[in-house]
């Protein structure tokens, strides 16, 4: 039981209820700060309230708020400014005063990290998106134009079409939703929150504490791979957050629209050989000779046909998938067949292994664990979903293969060496091409093929070196090159302010599981599961070693690198451990 309090008010003693102690805890200031200044009527001030010196004599014209334009221009999002313009986002441009005896850029106790100006605009909002709302400072107007505010239906449009661009293109959703915060700051729109799922975008612009919210969203209903595209969105990006370019709203959205028409680089007769000789080169990476390289690269151009000719019948792409995994296999029982009768030795699991290193969902992969890693776990978990989903595909279509091959006593060997290491020189280039083409594939420009199959060619090296030589365990190994790829990635890409993708993802394509998986598949269909699921495990362990090892690369270059003249500043802010709970 609490007793009430008596206040001698103007007529006389009045009796008031004890305040809660949740009422005020907590904003108790803490030990070393001065109390907050008392109004007349003994209650602080509301931290809203204008500081001295800044009040105004006039009153609110009858029908409008004291703090924003009329409740009937409220509720429609469109003001009129100065000369009858669009309305100006309400912000507060006097800095306010902190309190006595808090020191400079500490706010609630916790020092705030302020990004440099000097760091990549994707270290900047990563910053700014981990801190809280109210924490951030006031956004300044790279695009300014007129004496008018920003258009907001039109720059948070602009916002969920270069978002949608990143999506479709496979990148995660942490940098998705830094671009998307970065556009809507250079066009002066404070108080912004994107959000992105893995088909769902959406952002929410509130103009003023007393204003509702502006939300727009947007659906990516196709998703392709088109590194030129996903170049050129981060060139236009980065164009609208340097203070050095001006760029009005038509022209970004004139040069979005140049981006969307934008034919790929390749044709599609380039694609279909590249597939090939990307199959190719796995098989002789794996141990393949001459005859190897050639019906591996028959049997992927095959499959790239059949799947071409599905996706235009309208069939999913699981389906694509199925059928795109057939063709390589039967390559390799056919050999098999053919080779038995003829006293050849062939090596029908290098074959095979070639044609699934041509249709490993590798990039989904590295995107589906980024994601998790990040914090994004909805979007995580439907990109790992995806892949789960595609390696089915791939399992049906080899396994009906294998087993009709069985079935004609093919003699497939499930000990055969998944790959061999008395040709290192000739490993090594087969490494190379293979990123080479994968690098084709994902159509990337031409001005970073070169340096892409260059980073594939050493992380096999790597790879090569650590488990062959020096006999460590293919995971650790695998680990180990995919976080050199992830850390030259990371270099590259902030070398020329793009995205980390089109220098990874095909780098990583000699370290992926194709001997693992084929193995796996071939006990199942010879009625040996317990081999079978054992090196489908390892292929698994493999596969999340090389996502692990991307992502861990690209931490560690933005933890100890930075920008010459940005310091420490641009570093981001993570969530803290939930220690269990």
């Amino acid at each position: 039981m609490t007793a009430s309090t008596v206040v001698a008010g103007p007529d006389g003693p009045e009796e008031r209820k004890p305040q809660p102690d949740e009422a005020h805890s907590a904003f108790t200031p803490p030990h070393g700060t001065e109390r907050p200044a008392l109004s007349g009527d003994g209650h602080p001030t509301s931290e809203f309230a204008l500081p001295g010196g800044l009040g105004t004599e006039q009153q609110p014209a009858p029908g409008r708020s004291a703090f924003g334009a009329p409740r009937a221009e409220r509720r429609n999002g469109t003001g009129p400014g100065p000369g009858g313009g669009a309305r100006k986002p309400h912000t507060v441009a006097a800095p306010v005063a902190l309190p006595s005896g808090v020191p400079a850029g500490v706010s609630g106790g916790v020092p705030a990290v302020i990004p440099a100006k000097g760091a990549p605009w994707q270290d900047r909002m990563r910053t700014l998106l981990r801190m809280p709302a109210g924490e951030r400072p006031v956004p300044e107007t790279v695009q300014r134009h007129d004496g008018n505010g920003p258009a907001v239906p039109r720059v948070l449009d602009l916002t969920l079409r270069i978002g949608e661009l990143l999506l479709a293109g496979g990148e995660g959703a942490e940098d998705v939703e830094a671009a998307m915060f970065a556009v809507s700051r250079a066009y002066g729109l404070d108080r912004c929150e994107p959000n992105v799922t893995f088909t769902l975008l959406s952002i929410s612009h509130q103009p003023s504490l007393v204003e509702d919210p502006v939300t727009a969203s947007r659906t990516v209903r196709r998703r392709g791979t088109d590194y030129t595209r996903l170049s050129a969105v981060f060139t236009l990006i980065d164009d609208i957050t340097s203070g050095d370019t001006d760029i009005t709203l038509e022209e970004a959205y004139r040069r979005l629209a140049v981006i969307r028409r934008n034919r790929h680089p390749y044709p599609g007769w380039v694609l279909t050989v590249a597939s090939g000789v990307l199959a190719g080169s796995a098989s002789v990476l794996v141990g393949g000779g001459l005859l190897v390289f050639v019906a591996a690269a028959f049997g992927a151009m095959l499959g790239d046909r059949l799947a071409w000719l599905c996706a235009g019948r309208g069939l999913p792409e699981f389906y694509q998938f199925v059928v795109a995994a057939m063709p390589p296999a039967a390559m390799g029982v056919a050999l098999t067949l053919v080779g038995s009768a003829a006293q050849w030795e062939v090596r029908p699991s290098a074959v095979i292994t070639g044609g699934l290193f041509a249709l490993l969902p590798g990039r989904a992969l590295v995107a589906g664990v980024q994601d998790g890693l990040t914090g994004y776990y909805i979007t995580a978990s439907a990109r790992l979903l995806e892949v789960m989903y595609f390696f089915i595909a791939i399992i049906i279509g080899v396994l009906t293969v294998l087993y009709l091959g069985v079935q004609l006593d093919a003699q497939l060997n499930p000990d055969a060496a998944p790959h061999t290491a008395e040709r290192p020189v000739v490993q090594i280039l087969a490494a190379v091409v293979l990123s080479f083409t994968f690098a084709i594939l994902l159509q990337q420009e031409r001005s970073t093929v070169l340096m892409v199959s260059l980073n594939g060619g050493i992380a096999w090296v790597v790879y090569a070196a650590l488990h062959d030589t020096g006999g460590i365990s293919p995971v650790a190994a695998t680990a180990v090159a995919a976080g050199l790829v992830g850390l030259f990635g990371q270099l590259f890409s902030r070398y020329q302010y793009a995205s980390a993708l089109p220098y990874v993802t095909a780098a990583i394509g000699p370290l992926l599981p194709g001997s693992a998986t084929y193995f796996g598949l071939l006990g199942i269909a010879q009625n040996n599961p317990d081999r079978g699921l054992t090196s489908l495990s390892k292929a698994a362990a493999l596969a999340l070693a090389i996502a692990i090892g991307v992502n861990l690369g690209g931490e560690i270059s933005r933890l100890f690198l930075t920008v010459p003249g940005a310091g420490r500043a641009s570093s981001r802010r993570a969530a803290k451990r939930t220690r269990g709970f």
